[in-house]
Protein backbone atom coordinates (compact mmCIF):
# COMPACT_ATOMS: atom_id res chain seq x y z
CA UNK A 1 0.00 0.00 0.00
CA UNK A 2 1.49 3.33 -0.98
CA UNK A 3 1.39 6.45 1.17
CA UNK A 4 -1.58 8.05 -0.59
CA UNK A 5 -3.68 4.91 -0.17
CA UNK A 6 -2.63 4.75 3.47
CA UNK A 7 -3.77 8.35 4.01
CA UNK A 8 -7.13 7.63 2.36
CA UNK A 9 -7.61 4.50 4.48
CA UNK A 10 -6.77 6.35 7.69
CA UNK A 11 -9.13 9.16 6.67
CA UNK A 12 -11.98 6.66 6.36
CA UNK A 13 -11.08 5.14 9.73
CA UNK A 14 -11.08 8.60 11.33
CA UNK A 15 -14.52 9.27 9.82
CA UNK A 16 -15.88 6.05 11.28
CA UNK A 17 -14.32 6.79 14.67
CA UNK A 18 -15.58 10.40 14.55
CA UNK A 19 -12.05 11.64 15.25
CA UNK A 20 -12.39 15.15 13.87
CA UNK A 21 -8.80 16.25 14.55
CA UNK A 22 -7.27 13.33 12.65
CA UNK A 23 -9.89 13.59 9.94
CA UNK A 24 -9.32 17.31 9.32
CA UNK A 25 -5.53 16.91 9.41
CA UNK A 26 -5.53 14.08 6.86
CA UNK A 27 -8.07 15.90 4.69
CA UNK A 28 -5.76 18.91 4.59
CA UNK A 29 -2.83 16.76 3.44
CA UNK A 30 -4.93 14.94 0.84
CA UNK A 31 -6.12 18.30 -0.46
CA UNK A 32 -2.50 19.46 -0.78
CA UNK A 33 -1.64 16.23 -2.62
CA UNK A 34 -4.51 16.69 -5.06
CA UNK A 35 -3.59 20.33 -5.68
CA UNK A 36 0.01 19.38 -6.39
CA UNK A 37 -1.11 16.56 -8.71
CA UNK A 38 -3.32 19.00 -10.61
CA UNK A 39 -0.43 21.47 -10.92
CA UNK A 40 1.97 18.77 -12.14
CA UNK A 41 -0.68 16.89 -14.17
CA UNK A 42 0.48 13.53 -12.83
CA UNK A 43 0.28 11.32 -9.76
CA UNK A 44 2.74 12.01 -6.96
CA UNK A 45 5.04 9.23 -5.83
CA UNK A 46 5.67 8.35 -2.18
CA UNK A 47 8.83 10.46 -1.98
CA UNK A 48 6.99 13.57 -3.16
CA UNK A 49 4.13 12.89 -0.74
CA UNK A 50 6.63 12.45 2.09
CA UNK A 51 8.16 15.80 1.19
CA UNK A 52 4.70 17.38 1.20
CA UNK A 53 3.88 15.89 4.63
CA UNK A 54 7.21 17.17 5.93
CA UNK A 55 6.33 20.66 4.67
CA UNK A 56 2.95 20.45 6.43
CA UNK A 57 4.72 19.52 9.68
CA UNK A 58 7.05 22.51 9.36
CA UNK A 59 4.07 24.83 8.79
CA UNK A 60 2.38 23.51 11.91
CA UNK A 61 5.57 23.85 13.94
CA UNK A 62 5.87 27.51 12.91
CA UNK A 63 2.18 28.13 13.63
CA UNK A 64 2.49 26.52 17.08
CA UNK A 65 5.45 28.76 17.88
CA UNK A 66 3.55 31.87 16.79
CA UNK A 67 0.47 30.84 18.77
CA UNK A 68 2.65 30.35 21.86
CA UNK A 69 4.13 33.82 21.42
CA UNK A 70 0.64 35.23 21.01
CA UNK A 71 -0.60 33.57 24.19
CA UNK A 72 -2.91 31.14 22.40
CA UNK A 73 -1.82 27.88 24.00
CA UNK A 74 -5.09 26.18 22.97
CA UNK A 75 -4.35 26.70 19.27
CA UNK A 76 -0.69 25.83 19.81
CA UNK A 77 -1.71 22.52 21.39
CA UNK A 78 -3.96 21.74 18.41
CA UNK A 79 -1.08 22.38 15.99
CA UNK A 80 1.18 20.12 18.06
CA UNK A 81 -1.41 17.33 18.01
CA UNK A 82 -1.67 17.67 14.22
CA UNK A 83 2.13 17.41 13.96
CA UNK A 84 2.03 14.13 15.91
CA UNK A 85 -0.62 12.78 13.54
CA UNK A 86 1.40 13.76 10.46
CA UNK A 87 4.67 12.35 11.78
CA UNK A 88 3.18 8.87 11.51
CA UNK A 89 3.41 9.23 7.72
CA UNK A 90 7.11 10.10 7.63
CA UNK A 91 9.86 7.49 7.50
CA UNK A 92 11.62 6.78 10.77
CA UNK A 93 13.91 9.67 11.60
CA UNK A 94 17.64 8.97 11.74
CA UNK A 95 19.33 9.49 15.11
CA UNK A 96 21.61 12.47 15.55
CA UNK A 97 24.51 10.14 16.41
CA UNK A 98 24.11 8.11 13.18
CA UNK A 99 23.81 11.30 11.17
CA UNK A 100 26.93 12.78 12.76
CA UNK A 101 28.90 9.56 12.11
CA UNK A 102 27.89 9.56 8.42
CA UNK A 103 28.78 13.26 8.07
CA UNK A 104 32.24 12.58 9.51
CA UNK A 105 32.69 9.66 7.07
CA UNK A 106 31.75 11.88 4.11
CA UNK A 107 34.11 14.63 5.28
CA UNK A 108 36.96 12.10 5.42
CA UNK A 109 36.03 10.54 2.05
CA UNK A 110 35.95 13.93 0.32
CA UNK A 111 39.03 15.19 2.17
CA UNK A 112 37.31 18.38 3.27
CA UNK A 113 39.04 20.51 5.87
CA UNK A 114 37.52 23.97 5.41
CA UNK A 115 34.02 25.19 6.25
CA UNK A 116 33.96 26.93 2.86
CA UNK A 117 33.38 23.50 1.31
CA UNK A 118 30.20 22.99 3.35
CA UNK A 119 28.14 22.75 0.15
CA UNK A 120 30.01 19.68 -1.07
CA UNK A 121 29.21 17.79 2.13
CA UNK A 122 25.59 18.96 2.09
CA UNK A 123 25.20 17.90 -1.55
CA UNK A 124 26.29 14.37 -0.61
CA UNK A 125 24.43 14.02 2.70
CA UNK A 126 21.01 15.58 1.95
CA UNK A 127 19.89 13.11 -0.76
CA UNK A 128 20.99 10.21 1.43
CA UNK A 129 18.84 11.31 4.39
CA UNK A 130 15.97 12.98 2.51
CA UNK A 131 12.81 12.73 4.58
CA UNK A 132 14.63 11.11 7.50
CA UNK A 133 16.43 14.21 8.80
CA UNK A 134 15.78 17.93 8.77
CA UNK A 135 18.07 19.89 6.44
CA UNK A 136 18.65 22.51 9.15
CA UNK A 137 19.79 19.80 11.54
CA UNK A 138 22.11 18.38 8.87
CA UNK A 139 23.63 21.80 8.21
CA UNK A 140 24.24 22.46 11.91
CA UNK A 141 25.92 19.06 12.35
CA UNK A 142 28.12 19.58 9.26
CA UNK A 143 29.24 22.97 10.59
CA UNK A 144 29.93 21.40 13.99
CA UNK A 145 31.99 18.61 12.41
CA UNK A 146 34.01 21.02 10.27
CA UNK A 147 35.06 23.20 13.23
Amino acid sequence: MNLKESLLTHMKEAQRARDSLTLNTIRCVISEIKNREIDLRRELDDEEITSLVSTQIKKRKEAATLFDKGGRSDLSEKENQEMVILQKYLPEQVSEEDLKNRIQEVILELGIVDIKELGMVMKTIIPEFKGRADNGQIKNLVIECLK
